[in-house]
């Protein structure tokens, strides 16, 4: 039996916190090894990267989500009792449901309320002065997203829904006063649409149909029962919150294109280069760090021992950076996507595995066509000016971002 590394300190909590999105690839280059063990709030935690990390971590007969995520995650990003922490059945249920939504229409449907947005937004920018990009996205994403999915948000609760969204995917990793916000606005959105899927089922509110809100309050579960309202409550923002989560990935495009400018004509007209430059920037940039699951019953794998009930962290960002799989992962290549056709366990930024059988996140289609969308705006129907800023991204921080959210200055329509 090979001796697993382990991190020398008594607990890696605070270390966790500090060293942000490289905390388990710095110490997988220091131990010279893929996976370690370590103690994360107290417990016992084994840490991995890798592609061959990734296809056993998503072997749902060895490891389970329930009790793996930390409570501070679940009354902040994900919710309790949401699809992230079930297990077996249920799970597949509650899958089902997330991706009865997704269909290509659906997506389709979502794309064109965005690029309609997204013109209404460029023509208001005009003659505006700076422009917050990374606000102005959340802002966007927060009213498409709810009319996509028949959530009625009148205008002048747009700042404050965005703004709850975005407390709830900055406060898992921050201690203080951004954590408690995050709390805070969780509690207020379930409230809000807690009540919304109560008036939708007595008919005082009425859904869409085949809107996300009229199939989750319309769900019924393994036991034929409808969710309790809370529990439709947590899954209906596991429909908006990710969504909205996505003005990073546009923020992390823009920048590229301004790192990059002679990425802005190859992807004007040319549907596969926005293809390889979308790919890149999700694997090149941070987006959630890690996925959390418990071992389901004791395994030996690659000589080392994982015991029942033990957790398991997977490193998303450091195998998306792993040299093994992407040859020098410090550069931004959105060529190295041209030919290569990419298997579920090596690009995973939002999870790995099958979409349907396991965790891997079923808005990952929406992801990428909005981001696909995004780019095309920001490269036919705007022009704009970047002024002199900090534009570093501190990986320490989760999520990581422009500091100013990338300004944007003399903003006006193309043509």
């Amino acid at each position: 039996m090979a001796t697993m590394p382990a991190d020398r300190s008594p607990d890696s909590t605070l270390a966790l916190l500090r060293a942000g999105y490289r905390f388990i690839g710095e110490r997988c280059e220091r131990y010279r090894s893929d996976v370690f063990k370590t103690r994360i709030l107290l417990a016992p935690t084994i840490c991995l990267r890798g592609r061959p990390a990734a296809e056993l971590f998503y072997d749902n007969d060895r490891f389970q989500r329930a009790t793996a995520m930390p409570l501070r995650v679940q009354r902040t990003l994900t919710g309790r009792g949401g699809v992230q922490g079930l297990d077996g059945p249920e799970h597949s249920d509650r899958k089902a449901m997330f991706m009865s939504i997704m269909t290509p229409a659906a997506i389709q449907r979502l794309g064109q309320l965005f690029d309609d947005e997204w013109r209404t937004r460029v023509a208001a920018w005009e003659g505006a002065g700076p422009v917050s990009l990374y606000d102005e996205l959340g802002r966007m994403l927060t009213r498409v997203v709810c009319a996509w999915a028949g959530v009625p948000l009148p205008a002048s609760q747009v700042e404050r829904r965005a703004v709850e969204l975005h407390a709830m995917i900055e406060a898992p990793a921050v201690l203080g006063p951004r954590h408690w916000r995050g709390r805070l606005a969780r509690y207020r959105a379930e409230r809000w649409l807690a009540d919304l899927i109560e008036r939708t089922r007595v008919g005082f509110a009425p859904a869409p149909a085949g809107s996300a809100l009229a199939v989750i309050a319309e769900h019924r579960d393994v036991r034929g029962n409808l969710l309790p309202r809370r529990i439709a409550a947590v899954e209906l923002l596991n429909v908006l919150r990710p969504v909205v989560a996505v003005d990073q990935y546009m923020t992390f495009a823009a920048l590229a294109l301004h790192d990059h400018p002679t990425w802005r004509d190859r992807v004007r007209d040319d549907d596969e280069a926005t293809e390889h430059f979308v790919q890149e920037v999700r694997r090149y940039y941070p987006f959630f760090p890690i996925a959390a699951a418990r071992v389901r019953r004791t395994f030996d794998w690659q000589g080392h021992h994982f015991p029942r009930g033990r957790r398991v962290l997977l490193d998303l960002y450091g195998t998306n950076h792993h040299p093994a799989l992407w040859p020098q992962p410090e550069l931004f290549r959105p060529e190295r996507f041209a030919g290569r056709r990419v298997d579920p366990f090596e690009l995973i930024p939002q999870g790995g595995g099958d979409h349907w059988a396991g965790h891997r996140c079923a808005g990952e289609w929406i992801t990428i066509d909005l981001m696909k969308r995004a780019v095309t705006n920001l490269v036919t129907t705007m022009r704009y000016d970047v002024p002199v800023q900090n534009l570093a991204l501190d990986l320490h921080r989760m999520p990581a971002l422009p500091p100013l959210g990338l300004t944007l200055t003399n903003v006006r329509r193309a043509g």
